[in-house]
């Protein structure tokens, strides 16, 4: 499955990828003090116990069915005259107890050890096209200047690369992977140099694991992330009981949304199954803010995860996040002692969006399959206060886990649903579904529009293979919204 998707804007990643340098003797030691492979090892000997009684049935048939094959292949070659003896004879002419020694004088494909030693490389035909075999490695990892570069949140991160997206004949392909020890939920694309420089390009990875990894993405093959915020210091086992010691402002659940700051672009929200809030300085690897905004009492008895977070447009230091509360709510980073303003809804919260074009709207999915709107303008911070939302829509038959705006276009905005069906509305006056599609990804859990290429939105879903819809391939999106469009047409899917 694809949990999650992040565009990396174009121009940003490096033309050919570094290969990774093989790591130290110092850094194969910290990988092994970290644990990170004891937890890896962990979880998989989890799930073997789960399976396991399923596993050992299945080798139960699977015994059976060979003996029923060993037995059947017996009696074929009794029918067909062979006998023990016939085989013994056959094995004998073989003679596989001397398969590996070679009689003295035999040649083999050749006629002697001369043909095999040349007085310089230069003479040796097979190594004529050693460099053309490298011009064209280098080729296909090479990203081009209108490549489109996608990351995908599947067992583990795929770099895939959509070439020129502009042009109708546009081939799409996995350009490397990223091996990550958990498997992951959510990703944001961020430019903090962590390396020095201006920018950097990263991708920070929220996983079934309490940390947050961020990693190189103009480096192939990399072992380690460029840095890791909280996560597991020590594990211990006493008996049937455990003991987790964690990293200072460590999450200590799975993460399940990230939201990169574009103005203060060291700064990164991330939300929690721990029902935490926090605010990382990806430059140091420190939890500045820890918020617990989602503490309903009504409610304490049920799993108030929090799932997702978003930081305002125009105002960077406000932050959005929802909750299984029921609730979202918002809050300035820099008074988090504030009890924020908070909005009740219908059901738990599965994604949420800010305007990209107005500074005081924002919009709420939801797993009863409904879509809400809210006005900041109409919020209060008297908690008995209920504000009304700007509007509501009946939007999927089962849970909206995904919901994103489209930079480019105002009021275009995509969701995504677990009835795996992608729709794109139109909130101008009375919100309206304009187009919809089964891009035949499974349960929707992901949609993303390319900043370069507005009308390109990419799908990643349940069958785990990434999918891509050309918007104005639609009609009415064409008729409506045209006028936006590049005069090149972005790809069919």
């Amino acid at each position: 499955m694809i949990a999650a998707i992040s565009w990396v804007p174009k121009g940003v990643l490096k033309s050919v990828p570094t290969a990774a340098e093989p790591p130290s003797k110092e850094e194969i030691e910290e990988i092994l003090k970290s644990g990170v492979l004891e937890t890896r090892e962990e979880s998989e000997n989890e799930e073997n116990d789960e399976n396991m009684d399923v596993d050992a049935s299945k080798q139960d048939d699977e015994l059976a069915h060979a003996l029923s094959a060993a037995n059947a292949l017996g009696k074929s070659s009794k029918r067909s005259g062979a006998t023990p003896d016939s085989l013994t004879d056959a094995l004998k002419e073989l003679d596989m107890d001397n398969y590996d020694e070679e009689d003295d004088g035999v040649e083999i494909f050749g006629s002697g050890l001369a043909n095999l030693y040349y007085a310089s490389n230069d003479m040796d035909p097979y190594l004529k096209d050693k460099d053309d075999d490298d011009s064209e490695e280098e080729e296909d990892i090479t990203i081009k200047p209108d490549d489109a570069v996608i990351v995908c949140a599947r067992n583990e991160d795929d770099v895939w690369i959509l070439e020129d997206p502009t042009s109708s004949d546009s081939n799409m392909y996995v350009h490397h992977d990223i091996i990550i020890p958990a498997f992951p939920l959510c990703t944001a694309w961020l430019d903090c140099p962590l390396k020095g420089g201006e920018k950097g390009n990263f991708i920070a990875v929220g996983s079934m694991e309490p940390t947050i990894e961020i990693w190189d993405l103009d480096i192939m093959d990399e072992v380690q992330p460029s840095a890791t915020l909280g996560g597991i210091v020590e594990k211990k086992k006493k008996g049937k009981k455990k003991s987790i010691k964690y990293k200072d402002g460590s999450h200590t659940d799975s993460v399940l949304g990230l939201a990169w700051n574009k103005e203060y672009r060291n700064i990164l929200a991330s939300a929690s199954a721990d029902k935490l809030v926090k605010i990382w300085d990806v430059a140091t690897e420190t939890c500045n803010i820890t918020m617990e905004n989602h503490t309903d009492k009504a409610r304490l008895n049920q799993n108030i995860i929090v799932q997702a977070v978003a930081w305002n447009h125009f105002a960077p230091q406000v932050l959005l996040s929802g909750s299984f509360d029921h609730s979202v709510v918002m809050k300035d980073g820099r008074i988090p002692s504030h009890s924020g303003f908070r909005w009740p809804v219908a059901g738990d919260v599965e994604s949420l969006a800010w305007d990209p074009h107005t500074e005081h709207s924002f919009v709420v999915s939801l797993e009863n399959g409904m879509v809400t709107g809210f006005d900041i303008r109409a919020a209060s911070s008297d908690s008995s206060s209920q504000p009304k939302p700007s509007f509501t829509l009946h939007a999927h038959d089962k849970a909206v886990s995904t919901i994103v705006y489209n930079a480019t276009v105002p009021n275009l905005i995509a969701t995504g649903s677990m009835d795996k069906m992608v729709k794109l509305w139109d909130l101008s006056n009375q919100p309206s579904c304009i187009a919809s599609k089964n891009p035949k990804a499974g349960a929707v859990f992901s949609i993303s529009f390319s900043e370069d290429c507005p009308f390109t939105l990419a799908i990643g879903g349940a069958k785990g293979k990434l999918q891509m819809w050309d918007l104005l391939s639609d009609d009415e999106v064409a008729r409506r919204y045209g006028k936006y469009a590049n005069r090149a047409k972005p790809p069919t899917s």
